[in-house]
């Protein structure tokens, strides 16, 4: 891998861990079609720690009140403050990923790599986009949220660890078909994605090594990730205000039979 390379591999995840098109999915089929080597685990782990510094630097604030809250509720007697209440929605959200994972993990990596599977599996979520779209009521706002609505949001997560299941197109559907406001979806699906993303990006570090000749791309990735990323949550969350989630469908749809096609081609 080369530092041009490196930088569009970057900006790609940046781009694709928030939109609900699948970064995973897109890391397999660039390199696939431009006859790159696949990025190194060290390199992948990066890249969504970049995304991670990306959310936390669009939410700073509602992350301070939200751990405010949770030690609030610790320490205080009384009823649950919104942050409060929300923090421990969030931690509930985290645990169905964390089991998910760690059952199937071995199951999903050795699927990663494969262009046809992942192409079958974005049609799945241009399915489940638009159906989120037809089943949607889109009434409820984040301060409605209850247990349920975490727990199956938690769920939808943890089975997007499959490549080409967007993480956050799950969360997203399953957050819009249980009524939740297109915003106020996306928010707690961005928010619930912290824990998720460092705890799987930390377990690839654990297992991975890195040279002294990788510290320029990893560096290069990560900022990359990182600044696209702050820009695509901030426009997202504007977009989504007044947009449905069909366009993001279409996309899915259309990059799924061009790579089942070429697949087809140079089989």
């Amino acid at each position: 891998m080369n530092m041009l390379q490196a930088l569009i591999l970057g900006i790609i995840q940046g781009l694709t861990e928030f939109l609900p098109v699948s970064s995973s999915g897109h890391l397999v089929i660039v390199p696939w079609l431009l006859g790159w080597s696949q990025p190194s685990v060290m390199f992948d782990a990066v890249l969504h720690l970049g995304t991670v510094v990306a959310i936390l630097a669009v939410f700073w604030r509602d992350i301070i009140r939200i751990i405010g809250g949770w030690f609030s509720s610790i320490f205080k007697r009384g009823p649950l403050s919104t942050e409060g209440r929300l923090a421990w929605l969030l931690i509930l959200s985290a645990v169905p990923a964390a089991i998910l994972g760690f059952l199937l993990n071995n199951l999903f990596e050795s699927l990663f790599g494969t262009p046809p599977l992942v192409a079958v599996l974005l049609l799945v979520t241009a399915l489940i986009l638009w159906l989120s779209e037809k089943i949607s009521k889109r009434e409820r706002t984040l301060e409605s949220l209850t247990w349920l609505d975490a727990l199956l949001m938690g769920v939808a997560q943890g089975l997007a660890i499959a490549p080409c299941i967007s993480r956050s197109g799950a969360t997203l559907a399953t957050g819009l078909v249980r009524g939740l406001k297109r915003e106020d979806a996306a928010r707690f699906s961005f928010l619930m994605a912290i824990p998720v993303i460092i705890g799987a990006a930390g377990f690839k570090l654990l297992h991975a090594t890195v040279t002294s000749g990788e510290l320029s791309l990893l560096l290069i990735g990560f900022l990359a990730a990182l600044v696209s990323g702050f820009l695509v949550i901030r426009a997202f969350l504007k977009f989504i205000r007044s947009h449905s989630l069909v366009p993001f469908a279409v996309y899915c749809v259309l990059i799924g039979i061009v790579t089942l096609v070429l697949t087809l081609v140079r089989a």
